[in-house]
């Protein structure tokens, strides 16, 4: 699986070294049509390694609409430490592997951003 950044001055890596929480990671998978079966599975072996991980809230996968090979991950985690611990884990870097090679990820971590008489933080 290759790997891109969503922000081009923030670097996903650079994210994970703080400690904020509660946050959303967003993670858009992008690859090959003949390849989202093999994708559906690994995602979901991951998905259940990430679900037995300290700091885990939840998760949902979205797929474009259409016939889109397009993916979006979100996955609510109680800090940026606990998802850096679950994603920094060997067991988990080892998992990357078996992702097919079209499969191009773009994770970043957001939270929530209060707008005026629109949304709350």
């Amino acid at each position: 699986m290759k790997f891109r950044e969503m922000d081009r001055h923030v670097a996903y890596a650079d994210q994970l070294g703080g400690d904020d929480g509660p946050i959303e990671l967003i993670n858009v998978f992008t690859m090959d049509a003949g390849d989202i079966e093999r994708f559906l599975q690994v995602w979901a072996d991951d998905a259940a390694y990430m679900k037995r991980q300290p700091g885990f809230i939840r998760t949902q996968l979205y797929r474009g609409t259409g016939g889109s090979a397009t993916f979006v991950n979100m996955a609510t985690w109680e800090s940026t430490g606990a998802l850096r611990a679950a994603f920094t884990a060997p067991e988990f870097q080892a998992a990357v592997a078996r992702y097919p090679h079209s499969v191009e990820a773009s994770p970043h971590v957001c939270a929530a951003s209060a707008v005026p008489g629109i949304c709350t933080a």
